[in-house]
């Protein structure tokens, strides 16, 4: 046990175990400065069959945004013609710039029992569990509201007006957290960063995504 906290510390090593039969579509979400993005790729390290939806956008890449990694840069075109085909799990309008989830990529690695961490907001979120009510939701909650504007004032990368548009933006994303299947109160990122990979782990371990794993021990036992 940590002596200054009193919890257990943070894994010093990945999780090692056989993904399941099935991947799992796991939907993360919170506002922004509540650390989701850090949990997300901390977990991408340790837990095993794991892996990143990447998004695709409209907007130009940035500084040190590599294609494929970061997001799939495409042209409005592009986009538009994605979205007439059926071919994006959600998408949504920003700031003027179109970003959704292409539907393929994300059926083909669940098909091939790798799970799947999307982070998006609560938008986007509501459009995933309609077409796929499987999907498990985690919500990345600030402990307090105070905390959240402390945290963004912080990074010192915004100024005033930009501090209190994404404040604004925080109380939208904030309001459906109650409709999420888990929440990760990130009070300390050691804490949240060990709930928030519980979380994958156990669902990961329910009796129906572990079938092969039954049938290899069941079949041995003697007929009654």
């Amino acid at each position: 046990m940590s002596r200054a906290t009193g919890r257990a510390p943070p894994r010093g090593s990945p999780w090692t175990f056989e993904p399941p039969d099935i991947g799992i579509l796991f939907v993360v979400s919170g506002p922004s400065g509540a650390g989701k993005t850090t949990l997300v790729q901390n977990a991408l390290a340790n837990v095993p069959g794991l892996t990143f939806s990447v998004s695709v956008t409209t907007r130009a890449a940035r500084d040190g945004e590599v294609e494929g990694k970061d997001y799939q840069f495409v042209s409005d075109a592009a986009f538009a013609a994605m979205v007439e085909a059926d071919a994006l799990l959600e998408h949504a309008t920003v700031y003027g710039r179109r970003y959704g989830t292409p539907r393929a990529a994300v059926v083909a690695a669940l098909a091939h029992g790798q799970s799947v961490l999307l982070e998006i907001d609560v938008v986007g979120a509501a459009q995933v569990r309609a077409r796929m009510p499987e999907s498990v939701h985690v919500f990345v909650l600030p402990p307090t509201v105070e905390s959240l504007e402390e945290r963004l004032r912080a990074r010192g990368a915004d100024g005033d007006d930009a501090v209190r548009r994404r404040m604004a933006e925080a109380t939208e994303q904030l309001r459906p957290a109650p409709t999420y299947d888990y929440v990760i109160v990130n009070r300390d990122l050691d804490e949240a960063q060990v709930c928030f990979e519980a979380v994958l782990v156990a669902e990961m371990f329910r009796v129906g995504r572990r079938r092969s794993a039954l049938g290899r021990v069941l079949r041995d036992l003697p007929r009654r």
